[in-house]
């Protein structure tokens, strides 16, 4: 049953939250918000920065409605005895983040395969954000998975993204530290002590709408990278709740892992996976 709270004076969700459930250690309540167990006024939120007005209602322990037909099974485009890679659908956590959310692609695909046997070892080589679709790795075994990720600064990651508006520059590059608020879960972009160097290429594909479609390049694998930048350039992510404007609930996020290319440590040589957007990315240009 979810607990309710009263908002006093204005606040951000998480210092509030915090406040509230002082009891409560700051990473369980960072799982909390993160697995859709917080509403404001009746509508769930994962934003940690979410404005808090007086008389706000706040509960916690929301469980998310399920979709009314479960994902059980996940397309996969690559499969050998060492590696397996999906097209994870938006909207489905690539890792589960609490032991009370079992829907997630890792559990999902572990089910798949078992197919009535005992489940086969499988790990997480990199994950993808929940609204992000496109193209998530496993590994077979922890030595495949380690060897994978020893060349992992070889791979080349390339994502489909649909902004706002059209870049001044048709390509060019983003050198923009990063450096991760724990309060907000949101990434400052530009230097800082703690800040972490950062590096994104982009090209313009197409613009139409008062929106562009980008094809987007990282050399690094910082958390929300692709979604900071783009919004320091002054065109964020369509549907980007964290970093963009006009979010409305139910909309889905512009971004697609659209190809990856790794060393494959036992062929000894690289493989090369694409897979295209669905058709709800492209319908973020209407």
């Amino acid at each position: 049953m979810a607990e309710k709270f009263t908002v006093k004076q204005e606040d951000k969700l998480l210092n509030f939250l915090f406040s509230v459930l002082h009891n409560w250690s700051k990473k369980k309540v960072k799982e909390r918000l993160k697995s859709n167990a917080v509403a404001i006024n009746g509508r769930t939120t994962t934003k940690f920065d979410a404005p808090l007005q007086i008389e706000d209602i706040v509960e916690v322990g929301v469980v998310q409605k399920k979709s009314s037909v479960p994902i059980s099974s996940l397309e996969i485009i690559y499969q050998d005895s060492d590696i397996i890679a999906i097209n994870k659908p938006v909207g489905l956590l690539s890792v589960g983040n609490s032991k009370e959310n079992k829907q997630h692609a890792l559990a999902i695909l572990r089910k798949q395969l078992a197919r009535g046997r005992k489940e086969m070892t499988l790990l997480p080589v990199h994950r993808l954000d929940r609204e992000t679709s496109g193209i998530l790795l496993f590994a077979t075994s922890k030595e495949i998975r380690e060897a994978i990720m020893a060349k992992w600064n070889k791979s080349e990651k390339i994502y489909l993204a649909m902004v706002k508006g059209t870049p001044k520059e048709d390509k060019g590059t983003i050198n923009q530290s990063l450096q991760l608020d724990d309060k907000e879960y949101k990434m400052h972009v530009g230097e800082n002590p703690k800040a972490k160097f950062a590096l994104t290429h982009y090209r313009v594909k197409e613009s139409k709408n008062g929106k562009s479609l980008l094809e987007v390049k990282i050399e690094t694998g910082r958390q929300h990278q692709i979604r900071a930048h783009l919004s320091w350039l002054g065109n964020y992510v369509l549907g980007d709740e964290r970093y963009g404007k006009g979010y409305k609930k139910g909309d889905r996020m512009g971004l697609h892992a659209h190809k990856l290319s790794i060393y494959h440590p036992i062929q000894k040589e690289m493989l090369s996976l694409e897979v295209d957007a669905p058709r709800d990315f492209y319908a973020l240009w209407n």
